[in-house]
């Protein structure tokens, strides 16, 4: 018999089974009282779940097009906004916001640090021109975790940017108490939806931004968005109402949980998931300070290649992790805990993560990383 196949990556996430029953009802239509209850009540949620009071805005597109719509939205052609390069995920802002002719001010660090706060408040000092700055929250390709409350305070002259893709219902992101202006997150990661919607919250000050923008939009255009929100309840073009549906199951057990304890359990199995890789004799790529509840990243041994692992890890033992991203992608390995994951998952991903690499011929004693990890879910080990 085929290994059951375990989805443990950082996006796509597992669904819950009311999730993925949501997906089977009969499709109805968008332009009935049904719908706008409907969509009412999952941007209710969504507030909740980013903590603001403001707008959020919904689109049905991969997380990207809801970062597109920030560009096309906020800037002018020319306009200057700072951009804290930490990994794969913030260089694709450097990318993107070039692509739409801005002047970016790239402030680079290491792969696998946070964000520099200090250097972020020093350069928007130092430069009136700068408009907004950029932050990724999760760096997704390192796990690197960057600390937004002081991003928000480091930002309060501009228009701050937070992308959350990963951390938005992992990581605690308090939108409206820290001074951010816009946030992105989607639905695909720890909002335990099938990927095909991004969510924008957007503050006061970036409506204002908005209003003053000159960049060409249409189908991500936020006012023609917030439009149909007040008139008619419903998206301004067709929404996947299927998606929307399992979206209002995915809340509705999230807010059932409650928020905090949803935080605190995506950081124990941070915590279980890091002491196992570190039993196992492999780096972390992130300082514990900087883990994100939402994926581990470990560094491999010369002797291995990453993406050879994680083929062999899914074809032997049905999980699925994911290599590295971009210049080390075949040095480091990533381990996603986001979603509808409870420890049984981490546990079964590490036993099957220790005899993928002894049957790869590192040295690794059978059980230590289970233990390790075991260890953490108990209580036994101080979380860190």
């Amino acid at each position: 018999m085929r290994s059951r196949y375990r989805l443990m990556v950082p996006g796509p996430t597992a669904a819950p089974p009311q999730v993925l029953a949501a997906g089977a009802l009969p499709v109805f239509d968008e332009r009935i009282p049904r719908f706008a209850e409907l969509y009412d009540r999952v941007l209710h949620g969504l507030r909740h779940v980013f903590l603001t009071e403001g707008d959020v805005l919904l689109f049905t597109s991969s997380m990207t097009g809801a970062f597109e719509s920030v560009v096309q939205n906020v800037f002018s052609p020319g306009d200057r906004v700072l951009v804290a390069n930490n990994g794969y995920f913030a260089q694709r802002w450097v990318d993107m916001c070039r692509a739409f002719r801005l002047d970016v001010v790239e402030l680079t660090h290491r792969w696998g640090e946070a964000v520099d706060n200090e250097r972020v408040a020093d350069t928007i000092a130092r430069d009136p021109a700068i408009v907004a700055a950029v932050g990724v929250h999760c760096e997704t390709s390192t796990g690197a975790l960057s600390d937004m409350e002081a991003f928000g305070a480091a930002t309060k002259t501009v228009v701050s940017i937070v992308d959350s893709a990963s951390s938005l219902g992992a990581d605690e992101l308090r939108t409206k108490d820290w001074g951010l202006d816009v946030v992105i997150g989607g639905g695909q990661k720890a909002l335990m939806t099938p990927a095909g919607l991004s969510f924008v919250a957007v503050s006061e000050r970036a409506w204002n931004a908005h209003e003053r923008a000159t960049g060409a939009r249409f189908y991500f255009d936020w006012t023609a968005t917030r439009e149909a929100i007040v008139d008619r309840h419903a998206t301004p073009f067709t929404p996947p109402v299927s998606l929307v549906v399992q979206l209002d199951q995915a809340l509705a057990a999230i807010l059932d949980e409650g928020l905090d304890a949803v935080w605190r359990r995506h950081s124990v199995l941070c915590a279980a998931t890091r002491a196992a890789v570190s039993a196992l004799g492999l780096e972390h790529t992130v300082a514990a300070a900087h883990a994100s509840g939402a994926v581990t990243g470990a560094r491999l041994p010369e002797t291995l290649d990453a993406r050879l692992l994680v083929a062999h890890l899914l074809e032997r033992y049905g999980v699925q992790i994911t290599a590295g991203i971009g210049a080390d992608a075949a040095r480091t390995v990533r381990i996603g805990h986001c979603g509808w994951v409870d420890g049984g998952d981490v546990v079964s991903a590490v036993a099957a993560l220790e005899q993928a690499l002894a049957d790869l011929g590192h040295q690794v004693t059978l059980g230590a990383g289970v233990a390790a990890a075991q260890r953490v879910l108990a209580g036994q080990e101080v979380l860190r």
